[in-house]
């Protein structure tokens, strides 16, 4: 199926790599972004034929609009792609708002129309054998779970990184989705959620080398806690921070009655994936019996133009991302 990407950033390159050279269902045909020359740019580099977004929605070979513009801009994009006939696979998280979500689904819903979302990482190895063993009763019955993010932000290393400060951005709706989605694909739904959030610094400095010494207003919560109680009965402790200068805390660890369970960074493909049992008394590294551990962004892409050849849903699809859209929000 021929599909145009959106949005030319700091993701798209290993979307158009893996396109080109790891899934053949997908061919890449043009790139569009509102900075006219950095599609120009991009497709010189890879060979791709650059265009406005008006021409890519208007044209009719193209089936799939891959949206890779920042958080702020993923409805309107969404939308106008939706509104051309196009289906969608969206960078997480699917649009800012939960109200906005619901529209996206319900229009594409009306006009038969699919949609995929990032992230796909659940997809890769190091998740699904997590996925695996406890739905094997590897761990017991699931007792608990935590999930933590902790960083001083991307202001260091981020070329623009402006987008993580204002409305859509911060560390939940920026990285929540890995987490989140992740913990919903290994412990099922949730049924309740409750958090507190704070702006520990109302300014940031980037100090990255393009916009070095540009101060940033901050307009968005950047540390978040939360407590989610699954509908399988565990509960989930979850803390996403942009404020915090280091920590020593895992990614997610899930915790059984029988034994613990370390999954690997969400935001990565493959593993390690450890368990700790009492009678062994230590964590010992699991072999990953799925594949796709490297970093195989656009697998949620391959699988949603499959899921159209053959009709199904798609693994990284609308059920998932507006429940994890729900629960950020």
């Amino acid at each position: 199926m021929k599909a145009g990407i959106i949005g030319c950033g700091n993701i798209c390159g290993i979307y158009i790599e893996n396109l080109m050279k790891k899934f053949n269902n997908v061919e890449l045909v043009a790139l569009a972004d509102k900075a006219a020359e950095k599609a120009t740019a991009t497709a010189e580099k890879y060979g791709i034929a650059a265009c406005t977004s008006a021409e890519m929605l208007a044209n009719p070979e193209i089936k799939i609009i891959v949206n890779l513009t920042t958080p702020d801009a993923h409805f309107k994009v969404n939308m106008a792609a939706l509104n051309a006939g196009k289906h969608i696979y969206s960078e997480k998280p699917l649009a800012v708002w939960r109200e906005e979500g619901a529209e996206i689904i319900r229009f594409a819903n009306e006009n038969n129309l699919y949609i995929g979302c990032a992230p796909d990482t659940f997809l890769g190895g190091g998740i699904q054998t997590c996925i695996k063993l406890i739905n094997d009763g590897v761990i017991g019955r699931p007792v608990a779970a935590t999930a933590f993010l902790m960083c001083r932000g991307h202001e260091h290393w981020h070329p623009d990184p402006e987008f993580y400060y204002k409305i859509g951005g911060g560390p939940m709706l920026d990285m929540g989705p890995y987490y989140l989605a992740a913990l919903v694909t290994m412990l099922g739904s949730v049924k309740r959620v409750c958090g507190s959030a704070g702006i520990s610094f109302p300014t940031r400095t980037i100090t990255s080398e393009k916009k070095h010494g540009t101060i940033v207003e901050v307009e968005t919560p950047t540390h978040i806690a939360g407590i989610l109680d699954f509908e399988c009965g565990a509960i989930g402790t979850v803390i996403t921070s942009f404020d915090v200068c280091a920590s020593d805390l895992p990614y997610i660890e899930i915790y059984g009655s029988d034994a613990t369970l370390s999954v690997p960074d969400p935001n990565t493909f493959g593993g390690p994936v450890r368990l700790f049992r009492p009678e062994r008394g230590e964590f010992l590294e699991m072999p990953l019996t799925f594949g796709y551990p490297e970093n195989s962004r656009g697998l949620g892409l391959a699988d949603m133009a499959k899921a159209l050849q053959t009709g199904r849903k798609p693994r990284a699809g609308v059920d998932l991302t507006y429940h994890v859209l729900e629960a950020m929000t």
